[in-house]
């Protein structure tokens, strides 16, 4: 019988998957490949059927704020893999698996084609082009209760530019928001923590009525990711009467 691994500093090093840095490969894919063999989220995600392990940050964030519920309409910018489009899918019964609940519906949105998630929606289409929010809520058959996007810019490899073009992204995803949403509604989306996004929480705690900043326990500790959670959509008359 296999001995059972201690708490020494050996028996936890022995369980972890090293990878040599083979010639060509620089040592950051290095770090990288290393870490996500050794990531238990990643595992997870393999185990359960999600598309990666963002999933989880999604779940983790509706298990804390609850907005996505049974009959919810959700919009899911930036889509791809697909992992929140499945975890909105089995969360707001888009499939119908439960007849006794509403049944949600999910749209997923990304700039290219990506694989069918069974009982969502997804299409090609730039959420920045002029119309994309009518042509979004048609598909949706009416206005969303949720908009998502765990969208991220594409790096430079300068962190301030990287930092600046995320909140950026997630500055445009609110503005798409805000033409989408059912009074009442939700908006979540990721950002990098950094001071820049003053303007952008300024803005979203005058349309929203609560507006939360969170780091789920699925990102990983040295990311400076953080989620802006931002509940009860006041309706574009109200936020500017307020």
């Amino acid at each position: 019988m296999a001995k059972t691994p201690g708490n020494s500093g050996r028996g936890q090093r022995d369980l972890k998957v090293r990878v040599k840095t083979a010639r060509g490969r620089r040592s950051s894919s290095t770090r990288w490949l290393e870490r996500q063999l050794n990531d238990p989220y990643v595992a997870r995600a393999k185990r359960e059927g999600y598309r990666g392990r963002a999933a989880f940050k999604l779940i983790e964030l509706d298990d804390r704020f609850g907005f996505l519920k049974p009959g919810t309409r959700v919009i899911d910018l930036g889509c791809a893999p697909g992992g929140w489009c499945q975890v909105s899918v089995e969360r707001t019964n888009a499939l119908r698996s439960n007849s006794n609940k509403a049944q949600g519906f999910v749209v997923g949105l990304d700039l290219r084609e990506i694989e069918a998630v069974p009982g969502a929606e997804t299409h090609v289409l730039d959420f920045l082009d002029e119309g994309a929010d009518v042509t979004a809520k048609d598909w949706l058959g009416g206005p969303a209760d949720v908009v998502l996007s765990d969208m991220a810019a594409a790096s430079s490899g300068h962190k301030q530019t990287d930092h600046l073009r995320i909140v950026a992204l997630c500055e445009a995803a609110a503005e798409f928001a805000f033409d989408v949403l059912e009074p009442g509604g939700t908006f979540v989306a990721k950002v990098l923590a950094g001071g820049a996004e003053a303007t952008l929480q300024a803005e979203l705690k005058k349309r929203f009525e609560k507006v939360a900043n969170v780091k789920p326990p699925a990102s990983r500790s040295d990311s400076s990711e953080k989620y802006v959670v931002a509940t009860g959509f006041k309706g574009l008359a109200r936020a500017s009467d307020d």
